[in-house]
């Protein structure tokens, strides 16, 4: 059986719901007590269990708090309906435990429940009560509507009652008839004397002003005015209006006397009513304090209220009975004290003053005369008969005193922390009232403390050096002040030793140093802590354990080859600092063999350039550069290399990475050594000399010009393009460099040169057909020379070709003949461009691309069309921008018509060949073919001969005759398909006879590696 418990904290309430609006019920569990999660059912009536009715209708949520452990139900009813009103229930348990409540939905208007079924108007259909069924336990409202209901019934027509009744929700007929019928039996009769009565009660503010009217029908009735059956004579206060048929009765400053019956009677007839006068609460204008004194000094408690004569009275708890206290009643009123009149009534430990006194009393005064410590206490003030009090302290004033123990403090007023470590400082406070703290830290402000009466207390959290420093403790009250400093002195451990470097290395020994802590945490330093690791390792290794003075350490038992990293603690009395930044890697090797084959490279009469190669052994630690020295010849560093080394001169500040170096700033003529030192981190190698003193004098070597080989043939530009050659020579002293033009000194302001020591710049920035020619660069020394030549040619696009005209038509054939054109673009031509067009179209259509020879037949002609013809002639730049056009046009007349000039034509003619064969230079293995054009009718026999043997039927020969152009494709020549071709055309009227020489060369790889 489980237990009834209170487990709701907020239960559902009832609520009236408009039909289509949405309501939602809340209920909260307070599950803290709970060993499981609580259980909710929501129920309508007694066992319906709305769970099972889930859904677009009906939601239920549930949420948990897991700060306060509250579970919140909520239960929302979407679009309520009437079916939706009654009573609901919910009930939660958990194991034992369980309780629940019980709440309602209520209809927002009962007028709504009679509405009638159906869709017709409000008198069609039957009536539907269940609503109200579910609605008993409403109480029927009772308001002046009801009187309106049945006034209206009273001046309604008897058909109208049953239309009024549905209106406004009377389902009682036959009762409503009964009482109605009742009502009119008992109707008094209406007055005749007045034709607005006094209503039937007033209410009216004390103080204020009242007015009571009546109307009269007869103007000129007199009234009499009574107050609980008593006449009321005109004054001040009752003043009688008399207005047309309006009398009006006016009461003045109503008091609580004014609180009575009234009547209004003219002649036979009345009119009565009621006034309330209602009196106004007692509020407090200015409030009590409290007061702080000194002993013997004057007191007062002064309090102001809203009401005059209001009867108040004063009360003290004190540590004795005394007569000194009086009440002063500032106004029209004299001085109350104990004594004279008998308004206080001293008790022990309590003093009571109690005053019955008259009014207009606002401001009221307590004074005590010569306060003594025994006075102390709290004063109340509470006015008689009401639920007001008000009470204030007297209190002695005491002068604040810091109490600060610092005993146990190394100097006086000095408090030491560790940083990091909690502060926390409680000092003792005294002082009437609780004196103001406040903590300062030198200037710099405010300080967070915790305070309570006797204890104030100054905490940090984690103490850090910026806390280190000056702090003062001020005391304040109105009796006085007091202040207190002391220093905060926070000790910490040290900064991380600082600059880590290897110093040198051996074969597996490291010397290390560094530098101390910049901040020693406040307590000396007591020593360090070293550890290494391989470079690419997380793994430290500790190498002493016992704390190291120095701040130099040799770390030994390292394997060779192998990158190392230091770092470094400091120790001191608080404890290990963090560690240091890790070393540069260093790697434990000894230092590599000397350069090998150093010589001289370049000598001037200032300079030497030295080269050499890398030393034979260079180990793991590689080389990081060289370093170069000299000294002159004769000098004691040639004997005494290692001991005096003070006379080798170093030539170069940092080191030097390349095999090469030259060292300038020599003395001219002097005999000088030198030697390299090959560096790592190991330190220097031996040194590599050179065996014999070198002279600083310049050295003469002949001019010689290196001429790039793109440059040994001829260099070919276009007209705009930039011109820029870069020509090395070599020679010294520097030579003397000279550039020529065709045989005569280059002068020419479009054509620069730039010269150094080693080399000469022609350039051109753009290039012009008048800068072609040949360039030559002469180089000299003394008597001794040397020269190169240099051929440019600036081409650009040929002009078009001349003298264009058709020769020949025959059938759908015609021959065209043309000049080369008078602008070659300064390159051989090397094809020409044909294109045809009829007079219809006037469209231009291709029709060799690329002609060699200026003449060439054009083939597959339309009869009765007339061709016009353009030529465009190509070099090494492209095709001429403008075309060459043809003077006269060539017509294909139909068959059997004349010629135009009206003769006729004789077509028989013996072979010509109008294109002939063409010497090529083909490569081996890649299909080539020779080409020539013929004409002749009737139709000539075609030949192909190989140095004069016909060739027959061979698959590797492909012979084609496309309207007299003849075509002869070798299928992937060899050596052997090389020689001389010819072709032969033969007819009635003759033959004709051409031939060509054919060169089948090798593959690019045969070519170069024959």
């Amino acid at each position: 059986m489980s237990e009834l418990t209170g487990l709701f904290v907020v239960k559902p309430e009832s609520v009236t719901a408009t039909k289509g609006k949405d309501v939602t019920f809340v209920a909260k569990v307070d599950s803290s007590n709970l060993t499981r999660k609580p259980t909710m059912k929501w129920l309508k009536g007694k066992w319906l269990d709305l769970a099972s009715k889930a859904g677009k209708h009906l939601k239920f949520k549930e949420a948990y708090d897991r700060n306060t452990k509250i579970y919140t139900y909520e239960m929302n009813i979407i679009k309520v309906v009437d079916g939706d009103a009654g009573g609901y229930r919910c009930e939660v348990t958990s194991k034992d435990k369980c309780d629940s409540c019980t709440f309602d939905e209520e209809q927002a208007n009962i007028l709504e429940a009679f509405k009638r079924s159906g869709d017709a108007d409000e008198d069609a259909g039957e009536l539907d009560f269940s609503a109200l069924l579910k609605k008993r336990e409403k109480k029927q409202e009772e308001p002046k509507e009801e009187v309106d209901v049945w006034e209206i019934l009273k001046a309604a027509k008897p058909c109208d009652y049953e239309k009024i009744a549905f209106q406004y929700g009377i389902t009682d007929l036959r009762g409503m008839l009964k009482r109605l019928k009742k009502m009119k039996k008992v109707e008094p009769k209406k007055s005749d004397a007045f034709i607005r009565k006094l209503d039937s009660a007033y209410s009216v503010d004390k103080g204020k002003r009242i007015q009571l009217s009546v109307e009269l029908t007869d103007a000129n009735a007199q009234v009499k005015w009574l107050k609980n059956g008593q006449e009321i004579k005109p004054s001040a206060k009752y003043v009688f209006e008399s207005v047309g048929n309006k009398r009006t009765l006016t009461i003045n400053k109503c008091n609580l006397s004014d609180d009575a019956a009234y009547e209004c009677v003219v002649g036979e007839d009345k009119s009565f009513t009621e006034v309330f006068v209602k009196e106004p609460p007692i509020t407090i204008t200015k409030l009590l304090d409290d007061v702080h004194t000194v002993v013997g000094e004057r007191v007062e408690f002064e309090v102001e209220v809203s009401e005059e004569g209001a009867n108040v009275i004063w009360s003290v708890i004190t540590t004795d009975g005394s007569d000194r206290i009086k009440m002063l009643h500032i106004g029209r009123y004299s001085v109350v004290t104990h004594g004279t009149h008998s308004v206080v009534c001293p008790v022990k430990h309590t003093h009571t003053h109690t005053h019955t006194h008259p009014e207009d009393l606002i401001v009221h005064k307590l004074t005590i005369d010569d306060v003594k410590p025994s006075d102390a206490g709290d004063y109340t003030f509470v006015p008689d008969g009401y639920a007001l009090s008000l009470s204030a302290k007297l209190n002695f004033l005491d002068p604040p005193k810091i109490h600060l123990d610092t005993s146990g403090a190394g100097s006086k007023n000095t408090i030491t922390v560790v940083a990091g470590n909690k502060l926390r400082l409680d000092v003792e406070i005294t002082g009437e009232p609780a004196p103001t703290v406040c903590w300062m830290k030198g200037e710099q402000g405010r300080v967070r403390v915790e305070t309570k009466k006797t204890v104030s207390s100054f905490v940090i959290e984690g103490a850090e050096k910026d806390d280190e420093g000056f702090y003062s403790i001020t005391v304040t009250n109105p009796a006085g002040e007091d202040k207190a400093k002391l220093f905060i002195k926070v000790v910490d451990v040290p900064n991380p030793p600082e600059n880590i470097k290897c110093m040198s290395v051996g074969e597996d020994s490291a010397m290390i140093q560094w530098d101390a802590p910049s901040f020693d945490g406040g307590v000396p330093i007591k020593g360090y802590l070293m550890e290494r690791k391989k470079t690419g390792s997380a793994r430290w290794t500790k190498l002493n354990f016992d704390v190291y003075e120095s701040t130099t350490y040799e770390a030994k038992k390292m394997i060779e080859g192998v990158l190392y990293e230091m770092r470094v603690f400091a120790v001191n009395d608080i404890g290990i600092s963090q560690p240091s930044a890790s070393s540069k890697p260093f790697m434990p090797i000894a230092p590599t063999s000397e350069p090998t084959r150093l010589m001289v490279d370049d000598v001037t009469d200032t300079t030497c350039a030295l080269k050499w190669r890398p030393p034979e052994k260079i180990g793991a630690g590689g080389i990081d550069g060289y370093i170069i020295e000299y000294c002159k010849e004769g000098s004691k560093c040639l004997f005494v290399i290692v001991a005096d080394g003070d006379q080798w001169v170093q030539a170069n500040e940092d080191l030097v990475s390349k095999n090469i170096y030259r060292v300038k700033g020599l003395p001219a003529g002097e005999k000088m050594l030198f030697r390299v030192t090959a560096v790592n981190i190991a330190g220097r190698s031996p040194p590599a000399t050179l065996t014999q003193a070198v002279t600083i004098r310049e050295i003469v070597e002949n001019p010689k010009i290196r001429l790039p080989r793109q440059l040994r043939t001829k260099l070919i530009k276009t007209v705009g393009e930039k011109i820029n050659l870069v020509i090395p020579f070599q020679g010294k002293p520097r030579p003397i460099v000279t550039w020529f033009k065709d045989g005569a000194p280059l002068d020419d302001n479009t054509v620069g040169t730039r010269t150094s020591d080693v080399d000469s710049i022609l350039f051109i920035r753009t290039a012009e057909r008048r800068h072609s020619g040949k360039y030559t660069l002469s180089v000299q020394i003394e008597n001794m020379m040397d020269s190169a030549d240099i051929f440019i040619q600036v081409v650009e696009k040929p002009g078009p070709p001349i003298a264009i005209h058709v020769t020949d038509v025959w059938g759908f054939n015609a021959a065209l003949e043309w000049k080369p054109p008078k602008d070659d673009g300064n390159s051989e031509i090397i094809g020409y461009m044909v294109q045809k067009s009829d007079k219809k179209t006037k469209e231009w259509f291709t029709v060799y691309e690329h002609n060699r020879r200026p003449s060439c037949t054009v083939s597959d002609l339309v009869m009765g069309n007339e061709y016009s013809f353009r030529v465009f002639s190509l070099n090494i730049c492209g095709f001429s921008d403008d075309p060459g056009f043809s003077k006269n046009t060539a017509v294909i007349c139909k068959t059997g018509n004349k010629t135009p000039s009206g003769r006729q034509q004789d077509m028989c003619r013996s072979p010509k060949f109008t294109a002939p064969l063409v010497d090529r230079s083909v490569i081996a293995g890649y299909t080539a073919a020779i080409s020539c054009a013929v004409r002749g009718f009737p139709k000539p026999k075609i030949t192909w001969m190989k140095n004069n043997m016909i060739i027959g039927e061979d698959p590797k020969f492909l012979m084609q005759n496309n309207q007299g152009v003849l075509t002869l494709n070798i299928r992937k020549p060899s050596k052997f398909d090389g020689g001389r071709y010819s072709c032969r055309a033969v007819n009635d009227l003759g033959q004709d006879e051409v031939e060509c020489k054919l060169e089948v060369r090798g593959t690019q790889f045969e070519i170069l590696f024959p």
